[in-house]
């Protein structure tokens, strides 16, 4: 009897352990909990830290996040108000403002997911497709840091004045956004855009048009180079020209000064007494046999001329 009495205690006190442990729950400081019965919400919503009870089997305990979440959206294509088709990549930052309103509308964090793809990339094409591309890229009118070269065509048209830049733009996305996403439960923090590009087929073009312009750069460059290396080519020639020129002038004037002087002397020489002059002479003419005749000429002279005349008393007559 007394055993019987003690497994039933037992088995009382294991059931109430068990009671209470199903029942226990804990929150902590990032979370808050919407308590269902039978699947429908009852009472408000928990959110401050610690041990809290609910009633056991009949009761569930749903937590949510109260901490930033994070949205990225996938790439789109999206055409602009000057028909542009560009993708556009965004991201976002929300976080769960009415827990019981979240639970209601999307249930959890996967259901806001999908309807905030819907808000978000919705009001994104509609922003998008109200205005200009230079809008999109651009947040401020400052002075671009880049040469005159380069701001050259139609690039320099691109970088004409804007009115509302890509930060007003976002902003008045979240504007649009932020009242449909409060009737989920959900408050939209900030919203960015990405990344924008031009879909493949423009962007191959923007390439294109980039390299003519770099080539058109560079062909001014290299055309500006070759114009200074003419100019110093130029320059080198007419210096020569005149190194040469004073050269050959102070050479001819040393010739011309040396012939002075060799003539000074010649006629010196000839001057000077019979025996000088006739022994002047056989050198002159000594030094014009051996510069004119070899071993292979054939000379054909007059016996009354001078040429032959040193010839003649060397062989006799």
């Amino acid at each position: 009897m007394n055993n019987a009495k003690t497994i039933v205690l037992a088995a009382l006190i294991l059931a109430i352990i068990i009671a209470v442990a199903s029942s226990a729950y804990i929150v902590q400081e990032t979370d808050q909990v919407i308590i269902t019965q039978f699947g429908k919400p009852v009472g408000d919503p928990i959110t401050s830290p610690g041990i809290h009870f609910k009633i056991p089997v009949i009761q569930q305990a749903n937590f949510f996040d109260k901490r930033f979440l994070e949205w990225d959206g996938a790439p789109n294509q999206v055409p602009t108000k000057d028909k542009r088709f560009i993708w556009v990549d965004t991201y976002a930052r929300w976080r769960i403002k009415d827990p019981l309103l979240f639970f209601q509308r999307v249930r959890d964090e996967r259901g806001a997911q999908s309807r905030l793809d819907d808000i978000l990339d919705g009001e994104t094409r509609n922003a998008i497709a109200k205005h200009v591309l230079v809008e999109l890229v651009r947040s401020t009118n400052r002075a671009p840091a880049m040469s005159e070269e380069l701001t050259a065509g139609e690039l320099a048209a691109e970088l004409s004045k804007i009115r509302v830049g890509r930060e007003k733009i976002t902003r008045s996305i979240i504007d649009a956004a932020a009242d449909r996403t409060l009737e989920l439960g959900i408050e939209l923090l900030d919203l960015r855009l990405k990344r924008i590009n031009y879909v493949e087929e423009v962007q191959r073009k923007i390439f294109e048009r980039m390299i003519t312009e770099r080539k058109r750069i560079a062909d001014k460059f290299r055309s500006e180079g070759q114009g200074e290396a003419s100019k110093i080519l130029g320059d080198k020639e007419r210096e020569l020209k005149k190194i040469q020129s004073g050269a050959y002038r102070t050479a001819q004037e040393i010739i011309g000064k040396a012939d002075a002087e060799a003539t000074a002397i010649y006629a010196e020489a000839y001057n000077q007494s019979q025996e000088s002059r006739e022994f002047y002479g056989f050198l002159k003419t000594m030094e014009t046999y051996q510069t004119t005749l070899s071993e292979k000429d054939w000379l054909i002279l007059s016996t009354e001329g001078d040429f032959f005349k040193y010839l003649q008393n060397q062989f006799g007559k």
